[in-house]
């Protein structure tokens, strides 16, 4: 873990990012957006997650596991690194995979999953929640609803070990990780998987892909 000039600030991470095909993303989405607007959500919500995390001081680099060729073209247009989700035998798999392939070009990277689903987020939280992260061997940040896992470190040389599913946070304390027990950073718990949490995000304010996609109104 590299730490600059300014106290406290750790530098250097790298975000897997993992993301299903569009056409079959975001499908609790669909009591509020149709078969067209939801893949194209779902790649919104991509974006402006990448966008703001590449903006990021404390990261590196941004690796994407999708099989999705238009959002793998997207995305690396941003400036992440796309790998093909070779195992395809599901969410746990993708970021072990995605893990493997970031270490096997930097091994003493400390890395990061981090939900493709964070249209809100804000690079100056995500800094806050990876500063808090480099204090811990491996440690997750609950999302909003308190169940489920937005974020998950590894530092140099631990292993990943994701235990995402249903109560996530909970397999994720089994595993020995460490809650980040943070109060001032709902950009980076609000994930969307519903429509009551699309309208959270908006409220929040959401990344220009998503506000566009939308059609919301900016704040």
């Amino acid at each position: 873990m590299l730490r600059d000039a300014r106290v406290g600030v750790a530098t250097g991470w790298t975000l897997i990012v993992p993301l299903k095909p569009l056409t079959r993303a975001k499908s609790r989405l669909s009591t509020a957006a149709d078969e067209v607007l939801r893949p194209a959500l779902a790649l919104a919500f991509a974006l402006d997650t990448v966008s703001a995390a590449l903006k990021c001081p404390q990261v590196g680099a941004v690796t994407v596991v999708t099989d999705d060729r238009l959002a793998g073209r997207e995305l690396a247009a941003l400036g992440a690194q796309v790998v093909p989700d070779a195992p395809g035998l599901g969410l746990n798999a993708a970021l072990s995979h995605g893990a493997h392939a970031v270490r096997s070009r930097t091994p003493r990277a400390p890395i990061a999953t981090l939900n493709a689903d964070l249209p809100a987020l804000r690079p100056a939280e995500l800094g806050r929640v990876l500063n808090a992260a480099a204090l811990a061997p491996r440690s997750f940040l609950t999302d909003a609803a308190g169940t489920g896992t937005t974020l998950l470190s590894a530092a140099t040389g631990e292993p990943l070990v994701p235990a995402f599913g249903a109560n996530s946070r909970l397999s994720h304390l089994a595993t020995g990780a460490r809650e980040l027990d943070l109060a001032d950073v709902p950009s980076v718990r609000h994930d969307v998987d519903t429509g009551e949490d699309l309208t959270a995000a908006l409220a929040l304010g959401v990344g220009p892909y998503t506000l566009r996609t939308s059609g919301a109104s900016p704040r």
